[in-house]
């Protein structure tokens, strides 16, 4: 499709950067000179950017599902998104002859694009939960509290606006926002990075295929240790996008994250069979001596609660450390608004949705929320949704233009709410399972909106920058959010369904009666769907009950267990009964942080002892000065996803002090190194998220296991010292990126 005809700014108009004309907040809006002027009124929402905006959003939407079932954490999708922009339109001139885009339309691509990464935030941080709780994950449930997530955080975000981004101008620097704007006008003056992101991209799917599809070499290498350290292990996933992780998130945290690891592998788990291998008894909660456990099973059945304990414990310090922000943030915001109503004559740059649609959307959502059964809220939810939705996306935008997204404690106040919610319930006795599902949905509904004001606010930042119209990025970020909100959720449930395992079980003096049974009857999902084509009733044990452990059971007519489903998302089996290795199983942390929460108010059933240990882990660490939460998610992770992670860390460490120019600021934020590292994680999540859906059908599952390019040489495949060089060529690669001795970018 054609787009219409570019018009110019005047030759007068010299070109500015996205820094320029910082002035005293009171005369901001007098002073400001955005990039394109107020008066010049340039193609800008039109259907071409926003349909590739929308495309790219669930692109790096679907990436960051991946991630944040993966590791917990997402990275931002405005930089790259807006890059991409600018190189696809320079094609679509080229190819098609068309008129070359406006900085103004490319801006609509990446405003429209960001929505998805953090609507994939939001929802799988939350709705994951309610697998660990014993629900099901609903497709209805999940699109609904993505769609009124997302547009509560625009709508709450609109008001705020004029306060935030514009009085505030010098205060709140918006550093995503800021880079996002340089980015966009170093393209719009001839300078692209474009060839950066692209090149992550290619290397990051790639490698991952080389390793997930082609069986090229091996995944995980490991080391286990024997008897005179038993319990023991060093292991390493060889992932791009984990150590795209690293690289971003920075040194510090990524090795606090792996210290994290080590404490679980190569302390906590030796002590656990040391002192448990001459136990004649199993120890709770586990069923089986310890002696007897694999490092899987001690995971599993210990460290897991452990870990969950510390994260919890993390979150919650995490949550006070921040109050005073949070306070204060949402005093000062409160306090802006006073002013913050456009002038008459409002120019094009100042022009916001109508107030009037805020207040008729915002009613709309809490009738929503009160009146669908699926969300088993009542008015208070509906109407705490509002009130705590308003009070931290206020503060989520205010924090994020302070300290940048990146440490924006969307997971502290999502934790508040949850807390909030939860002490309110158990306060007037509503403590029954579907006051759960309810509690965990206002946290969903609350965390998407506070993930997605905060993206806003960073939009409207850039916009604020280059010159664009408000009014239409919050449409263009709507109509983001909206179409990311209707596909995430069939890509959590997949992600889910391609690691499920169905393992046939008998317990033949277990006996169930109809009263037992929870919803109506189902089958055998994903890979195990061509094994058994019955249908069968539904038993959800949230503690054991006699030689059978908690979990959700298909049972056949006669009352006797078939078969355990254990999920894809925090589920404890890799193997499937025909010997099969599950290649698609999530640990998500934070998810199981909002479960304990749940768990630990409103019933208070959980191996408690175990989960001391992991707070006073977080105690220790923060008496010590340590980000306890990253501590802990590294404690709760895998000892295999931390390791990847600290050594992106350790890539930025040495990038950052062998590199020819020192990059600061909003500079560094669209450096080479993070663009590269952005593209290496959507690059091999997407393939991650394409090799899950092709595992769910039988031909293509087949296909692909056929297929061992690393088995034409013997011993490739299998080779730690492979796969160990050739993740450190992945990082060598990263390296010469990062410093700009491989692909350096254009200067202007």
């Amino acid at each position: 499709m054609q787009v219409p005809a570019l018009e110019q700014a005047p030759e007068s108009q010299a070109p500015r950067t996205a820094t320029a004309d910082r002035v005293p907040i009171a005369s901001e809006e007098v002073a400001h000179k955005p990039f394109i002027p107020a008066e010049h009124d340039i193609p800008e929402l039109t259907p071409v950017p926003l349909i590739v905006g929308t495309l790219l959003g669930i692109l790096f939407g679907a990436s960051s599902m991946y991630l944040v079932l993966k590791v917990g954490l997402t990275v931002s999708a405005s930089i790259p998104v807006a890059v991409l922009s600018i190189t696809i339109f320079r094609g679509f001139t080229r190819v098609f002859r068309t008129r070359r885009a406006t900085i103004l339309e490319n801006n609509i691509t990446q405003t429209a694009g960001s929505a998805g990464e953090s609507i994939a935030f939001g929802v799988g941080v939350t709705m994951p939960a309610l697998l660990i709780l014993g629900y099901n994950l609903q497709i209805s449930q999940v699109i609904l509290v993505s769609i009124l997530g997302g547009l509560l955080g625009i709508l709450m975000m609109i008001p705020l606006r004029r306060a935030l981004i514009v009085k505030e101008a010098k205060t709140l620097v918006y550093p995503e926002g800021t880079a996002c704007a340089e980015v966009l006008i170093s393209g719009e003056t001839g300078g692209t990075t474009a060839k950066t992101v692209f090149a992550g991209l290619g290397v990051g799917g790639v490698f991952a295929l080389g390793y997930k599809a082609f069986g090229a070499f091996k995944d995980i290498p490991e080391k286990i240790f024997g008897k005179a350290y038993d319990g023991g292990n060093l292991s390493l996933e060889v992932g791009p996008e984990l150590m795209g992780v690293g690289y971003i998130i920075g040194t510090r945290i990524a090795m606090i994250m792996g210290a994290g690891g080590i404490l679980s592998s190569l302390v906590l788990m030796p002590a656990i069979k040391l002192f448990g291998s001459t136990a004649t008894t199993p120890i709770y909660p586990a069923t089986t001596l310890i002696k007897n456990m694999s490092t899987d099973d001690v995971w599993h059945q210990y460290i897991l609660y452990i870990g969950a304990g510390a994260v919890a414990a993390g979150g919650i310090i995490s949550l006070f450390k921040s109050l005073p922000t949070i306070v204060g943030g949402a005093m000062r915001g409160m306090r802006s608004l006073s002013g913050s109503q456009a002038p008459s004559g409002t120019l094009r740059t100042d022009r916001d949705i109508p107030l009037w649609v805020v207040g008729v959307g915002s009613l709309l959502i809490v009738i929503v929320c009160a009146l669908v059964p699926s969300f088993k809220i009542n008015v208070l939810g509906a109407v705490l949704i509002l009130v705590l939705g308003f009070l931290f996306v206020t503060v989520s935008s205010r924090l994020t233009g302070e300290v940048g997204s990146s440490s924006n404690p969307i997971s502290g106040m999502t934790v508040a709410t949850l807390l909030i919610t939860s002490l309110i319930f158990f306060a007037l006795g509503w403590v029954t399972p579907p006051y759960k599902v309810a509690a965990l949905s206002i946290a969903a509904v609350a965390c998407i909106a506070i993930s997605n004001g905060g993206t806003t606010s960073q939009d409207l930042k850039t916009g604020y920058l280059v010159g664009a119209t408000p009014s239409r990025q919050q449409i263009a970020i709507l109509v983001g959010a909206l179409a990311s909100a209707l596909v995430l959720g069939f890509v959590i449930l997949k992600l889910n369904d391609a690691g499920t395992v169905f393992a046939a079980r008998s317990y033949p003096n277990v006996r169930f009666s109809e009263a037992d049974y929870s919803g109506e009857k189902e089958r055998l999902r994903g890979a195990d769907s061509g094994r058994d084509a019955n249908a069968y009733n539904v038993i959800w044990l949230r503690e054991p009950r006699g030689e059978v452990p908690a979990g959700k059971y298909l049972v056949d007519d006669t009352g006797h267990i078939k078969y355990l489903e254990d999920p894809g998302i925090n589920g404890k089996l890799d193997t499937r009964d025909n010997g099969e290795k599950v290649k698609s199983k999530f640990s998500a942390p934070k998810p199981v942080l909002m479960s304990f929460i749940i768990e630990g108010i409103m019933t208070q059933r959980l191996p408690w002892g175990l989960v001391l240990i992991g707070v006073f882990v977080s105690v220790v660490l923060e008496l010590c000065g340590m980000s306890s939460l990253a501590f802990a998610v590294g404690v709760y992770l895998p000892l295999s996803t931390s390791t990847p992670i600290m050594m992106g860390g350790i890539v930025r460490y040495i990038a950052d002090r062998t590199a020819s120019r020192k990059l600061s600021g909003a500079e560094a934020e669209s450096g080479p190194g993070v663009l590269f590292a952005s593209g290496l994680i959507a690059g091999a999540s997407v393939i991650g998220t394409i090799l899950a859906f092709l595992q769910l059908s039988e031909p293509t599952r087949n296909f692909l296991n056929s297929i061992n390019v690393g088995g034409t040489i013997p011993g490739f495949a299998t080779s730690n010292l492979v796969s160990l060089a050739l993740f450190c060529v992945l990082g060598a690669v990263l390296w010469a990126v990062a410093t700009e001795r491989w692909l350096a970018p254009k200067q202007a």
